[in-house]
Parts: structure tokens; sequence; C-alpha cells
């Protein structure tokens, strides 16, 4: 089943061209993007509500499936709908659902039901999809459309969402598209529309519909938020950010009037501080080629001392890793500072980190216990121990719990190889065990 774009030439262009083009120069491309479990982004035309949706999902790293749940604008279909099957069509491509994800979700909840007709007019959900289209080709979707309901209803899809991310360990985002106040004055809808973001930023869905019904906020998407919520708190939301908040007056310069949007991200738990120290290290050095200096207060973990490994990823694969098996520095704040440097820029595997790099780029940061002497390999665990083989002067490490490593003699194998190591030379066992920050 195709869903054809029914909004294509009213709320932004039809030509792929000029589609591109319009988003290009709305997006914020030097933002960082962020792991992000859920947002809230707008729904209208793209001159009006398209620069708050725009900067709010140029913060938003590409995952593998987008989860929309928008209002039920049109009245048709069922009144609580998902799609199973099909494909979304938009200016820029195709986008293919999330079957497997989507059927689950459905499984789940006592709610939801499987259905074309809510879909086929609406258009919250259409509008988030060229701008996701722009920013990566490749991810799915599940659509499912909200009609008013009691909170119990929107909490329960809500968890039925989370259940299904969970058990498939699907890597998802999930957007609730809504616009806020409709058609009023701008200190009326700005008075409004602040106090249901305040809600919102709280996690605090029960408040939320509480606001909107006593201010009678004429927010149209507080079902796909409340939802959204829901979900987000049983995925482990703890922290929120109001990334921009306009009204269609900055368009038309008409405040007499407006529609509120306000674009939001629900993130999970804050960067450890190491991590955010080799973040920060590797910015720094690659915008400004300095040395970022350690902080003024440290941390009982970066007083120690230890030697430590810092791999960057970027788009979930490898882009660097280097470190250090026992101390080097004074302590491991330095460690991670020098060694976020070396891994960003001295890893002979890969070119150096471009500053273009950093916006889609992940760091780990692994301390580790010295090394001990292995006297039996049968006492090693691949996935809890890292491991040093030595023959002479050659050393070979590897970390311990690597994607692709599968037993103690793989590792073993992997250590000789990148020593160079040859089969027959005799060797030493060390292991050490890491406390990895990610």
């Amino acid at each position: 089943m195709i869903r054809s774009p029914i909004v294509a030439g009213k709320f932004y262009p039809e030509s792929p061209a000029r589609l591109n083009k319009m988003i290009w120069g709305m997006v914020d491309e030097k933002a960082a993007r962020e792991e992000v479990i859920g947002l809230i982004s707008p729904h209208a035309g793209y001159i009006y509500s398209g620069a708050v949706a725009a900067a709010t999902l140029s913060r938003v790293k590409p995952k593998d499936t987008f989860i929309v749940l928008g209002p039920n604008h049109s009245g048709r279909g069922r009144p609580f709908s998902i799609m199973t099957e099909g494909v979304w069509r938009t200016p820029l491509g195709d986008v293919a659902i999330d079957s497997q994800l989507a059927s689950q979700i459905l499984n789940d909840s006592a709610y939801l039901e499987d259905d074309y007709g809510a879909h086929e007019y609406e258009h919250s959900i259409e509008v988030q999809l060229p701008f996701l289209k722009y920013f990566m080709q490749d991810f799915k979707l599940v659509p499912i459309v909200l009609s008013h309901a009691a909170s119990s209803i929107y909490k329960e899809i809500g968890s039925a969402i989370a259940r299904a991310v969970k058990d498939l360990s699907r890597k998802t985002v999930i957007i609730a598209s809504s616009d806020m106040t409709h058609y009023e004055p701008y200190e009326s809808a700005w008075m409004k529309d602040n106090s249901a973001v305040e809600a919102i930023l709280a996690l605090d869905e029960d408040e939320l519909l509480k606001r909107v019904h006593e201010l009678k906020i004429s927010m149209c998407g507080y079902a796909p938020v409340v939802s959204l919520i829901s979900a987000a708190k049983k995925l482990g939301a703890k922290t929120t950010e109001l990334v921009s908040y306009q009204t269609s007056g900055d368009a038309s310069d008409d405040y007499r009037s407006v529609v509120g949007y306000a674009g939001i991200i629900i993130k999970g738990v804050e960067m450890p501080p190491l991590v955010k120290v080799a973040k920060e290290t590797v910015e720094t050095y690659v915008k400004k080629g300095k040395v970022l200096e350690p902080p003024d207060e440290l941390t009982p973990e970066m007083k120690e001392t230890a030697g430590v490994f810092v791999s960057i990823y970027k788009c979930g694969e490898l882009r660097g890793c280097i470190g250090t098996f026992e101390p080097v520095e004074k302590n491991v704040i330095e460690e991670v500072i020098a060694n976020a440097i070396s891994s960003a820029t001295r890893d002979p595997r890969f070119p150096p980190v471009a500053f273009n790099d950093l916006k889609d780029l992940d760091y780990n940061v692994d301390v580790l216990t010295r090394p001990k002497p292995v006297a039996n390999k049968d006492q090693l665990d691949h996935k809890k121990h890292g491991l040093i083989v030595e023959a002479g002067s050659k050393r070979g490490l590897l970390l311990p719990d690597l994607e692709g490593v599968v037993s103690v003699d793989h590792q073993i194998s992997i250590c000789r190889q990148k020593a160079g190591i040859e089969l027959d030379e005799p060797i030493v066992l060390y292991y050490f065990q890491v406390k990895r920050y990610e």
C-alpha cells in the first residue's frame, strides 16, 4: 500500500529541488547531533513552522526507525490508528513502514487498530518526513494517529510503544507532531504555550492535560505528546530541552492572531564526565587546534591514575581508538585528554577527524585496571576481561566485550595480529578489566 503525499505543493514544495533548497536554508548543519529518545515538532506549512522543525530535527542523530504520532485532524478512520505495512511517498523518496515494530506495537496495545483510513488525508505525520529524508535516506517509519480520548488510553499506547522498542531492541526516535495554541493574540498564545511547555519539560503528562483543559489551550497534538512522554519515561528519559519556540507571526508579521510552534527534545541519562571531557577535547582540538585544559574541579575518578582508552564512533562505526594500558599522565583526566586527541588524529587506520565529522561522533572511555599475569587462559572471559599478549618487546592489546569477538582464543588471535606475533612464538598473557563510560 502506498500513501501518497496530500500537502506537497501546499505546505511545502512539491519539486524535490525546491524542497531540498528550502530545507537546506532552514536546518543548522553545524548543530551537534544528540542521542534523543523523542521530540516534539510542529506540522504547519514550512514558511510558518519549518524553522522550528528544522532546528529541532537538526539536533537528532540518525536512527533505524522513527515512530511518528500525529493527531487526527480529518476525523477519518479508526480513533487510534497504526499502519503496519506499506510505503509513505515523499518528493525526496519513499519511506517504508517498519512492519515488524509496527506489528509488535499493535499486538501490545489494547486500543490501536491497523487502519489506513485515518492516515490517508492526515498531514501531521507527512509534514515531518521531508525533513527526515533530508538528513538521512535510509530509515523506516511507524505512523500512528490518535483522536481525543481519556488520558489512560494515551498512556497505554505509550507503554505499548516502549515495550515493543525494548523487546525488539530497536534504535528509534519517537516524534509527537503538534502545533501549540491556535489563532489567538501573541501575548495570549505565548502565555498558554509557556504553561504547556513547562509541563512537557517536566515530563508530566498529567499536568500537561490539566493545563490544556483548564487554560483551554488549543494544542492539536496533546494526545501524541502524552503518549510520547509516557513512552519516553519508560525508555529512560531524564532530561528535556526547549530547542525553539516561534509563532506564525514571526513569518507573517501579524501578531493579532497566531499559531504557536514548539520544538522540544527528550534525552536519556546525562553524558558521564569523562566522556564529556573526551568529546570537548576532540571538538576543541579540531576546531581551534588547542589542547583542552582539565576541569578546575576533578571528580574522584578523574584524580585516579590508570591506563585509559578513548574510542570514537561515527554513525555506529569505529572511527578511532587509542589508549594506554598503564598510566602515562599524572591522572585519569589528563590520560583522557591525551588519548582523545590521539584517537581523533593519530589512529593509522583512519584519516584525522575533520570539522564536518564532529556532529556525528560518539565516544567511549575505558579506564583500565592494572594488568595481571594469566596462569591459565581458561580463567578468562572475553566479555569481562581485556587481554594483553606479549612476546619479547612486542605487545598486542584488546579491550573486553567487543562486537564480533566471540571467544578468548579469538582475542588472543587478534592480539597476535596487532602486535605482529607469529603463531609459533611463545607468549605471555596478561588480563585487565575496564570500567566503561559511554
